[in-house]
C-alpha cells in the first residue's frame, strides 16, 4: 500500500446541478467545532474547503487523531445515535449538511443517496487503509505512504513537482501515524535533503521526486 486514506475519501466534489437538493451550507472558522463525541449524529457533512481533524480520548485521558477530511470527504457517519469522535477545524472550513435520514428516503434526489452511500462504504476502506499504514513498522513508511496519499489528492503544480498542503501541523500527523514528533521532522529533513521533497513555506511541500517517495512508501 502507497498511500492512506485519511477520512472517507471521495472523488472531487460534484458540481452545483447535482446538488440541487441538498441542506445549507455551514462556514466554520479556524479551530472551531463541527461536533463534538456524544452530540446527536443527525446530520452529514461534505467538505468544500478547508480540513478538519477527528480526535477520540483514549482511556489513559490522551487524545489520539484517528481522521483528517478534505474537500471531497463526506463525515459524520455514526453506527448509532452519537458522534463517537470529536471534529474541529484545523482551517477555515466549508461544508455542506445533509440529513443522516436521506440515505433511507426514498425520496432523496438518487445522486445525492448514491453519494452518500458511496461515502459510507468508503469509510470502511478509509479505516482498512489507517489500520494497515499503522501496522507498518517503519516511520519512514508510514510518513511516505501518508504523503503519497495527499500528493494523490493534490491538484496543484509547481515547475519542479506536485504543491501537497500538510494543514495539519506535525503533532497531529506524528500523533495520527503513531510517532514521535521528532520523527516527523527528521524524515521530512532527510526526504528534503534527498531531493524527494522541498520546502515551500510552513505547511507546504513540493514533491520532485514522486517515483522516490513510492519507493520509500512500498519499502518500509
Amino acid at each position: 500500500m502507497t498511500a492512506v486514506q485519511p477520512i472517507l475519501r471521495m472523488a472531487n466534489p460534484k458540481p452545483a446541478t447535482a446538488r440541487a437538493h441538498v441542506r445549507p451550507m455551514r462556514n466554520l472558522p479556524r479551530q472551531a467545532t463541527l461536533y463534538r463525541e456524544r452530540d446527536a449524529a443527525d446530520t452529514l457533512y461534505e467538505v468544500t474547503s478547508g480540513l478538519l481533524r477527528l480526535t477520540r480520548v483514549l482511556e489513559t485521558g490522551r487524545r489520539q487523531v484517528v481522521a483528517f477530511a478534505q474537500p471531497g470527504d463526506i463525515l459524520g457517519y455514526a453506527a448509532g445515535p452519537v458522534h463517537q469522535a470529536d471534529c474541529e477545524a484545523l482551517t477555515d472550513v466549508t461544508v455542506l449538511t445533509h440529513r443522516r435520514s436521506a440515505l433511507d428516503d426514498a425520496q432523496t434526489n438518487p445522486v445525492l443517496r448514491q453519494r452518500l452511500q458511496a461515502g459510507a462504504m468508503a469509510q470502511i476502506t478509509a479505516l482498512q487503509d489507517h489500520l494497515l499504514l499503522l501496522a507498518r513498522k517503519g516511520a519512514v513508511g508510514k510518513l511516505a505512504a501518508f504523503l503519497c496519499h495527499l500528493e494523490g489528492r493534490s491538484t496543484v503544480l509547481s515547475s519542479d513537482g506536485t504543491v501537497i498542503d500538510l494543514g495539519a501541523p506535525r503533532g497531529d500527523i506524528a500523533d495520527y501515524l503513531c510517532i514521535s514528533l521528532e520523527t516527523v521532522s527528521r524524515t521530512l529533513t532527510r526526504m528534503c535533503e534527498d531531493g524527494i521533497l522541498r520546502r515551500d513555506g510552513v505547511s507546504r511541500l513540493i514533491v520532485r521526486d514522486s517515483a522516490g517517495l513510492a519507493a520509500l512508501a512500498r519499502a518500509d
